[in-house]
């Protein structure tokens, strides 16, 4: 299961594609934008990949120093 960042980043990935297509057809094509949503769709995949796989944990780090239960 994905977790909120990923499906946020996914998200914007998504908007990014149709917002691009958009003006892709409207204005002509822009390599420069092509290429920073193809780094966008990489990023998004490695952060689906890395929360793939490991399980989530809440807190790997012991308590601070001092405090007792």
């Amino acid at each position: 299961m994905m977790s909120g960042p990923t499906k946020t980043m996914g998200v914007i990935t998504l908007a990014a594609l149709v917002l691009i297509t958009t003006y892709t057809v409207a204005l002509g094509s822009s390599g420069w934008l092509w290429f920073g949503w193809v780094v966008l769709g990489v990023a998004t995949i490695g952060m689906a990949a890395a929360d793939a796989g490991e399980p989530y944990a809440r807190s790997a780090r012991p308590d601070r120093p001092g405090r007792r239960p």
